[in-house]
């Protein structure tokens, strides 16, 4: 299940910058987002 939301938030983070800067605010968020689910994975293993 964990594996699947850092995919997915991943893939988000890939199509918003490539529509938006990478010090966008919706990238950074992104980013920001999948940090802290990649940090709570690595917490488990």
């Amino acid at each position: 299940m964990l594996m699947e939301k850092i995919e997915e938030c991943r893939e988000e983070m890939i199509t918003l910058s490539d529509k938006y800067d990478l010090t966008s605010e919706a990238v950074i968020s992104s980013s920001t987002k999948l940090d802290k689910l990649i940090n709570e994975y690595q917490k488990y293993m």
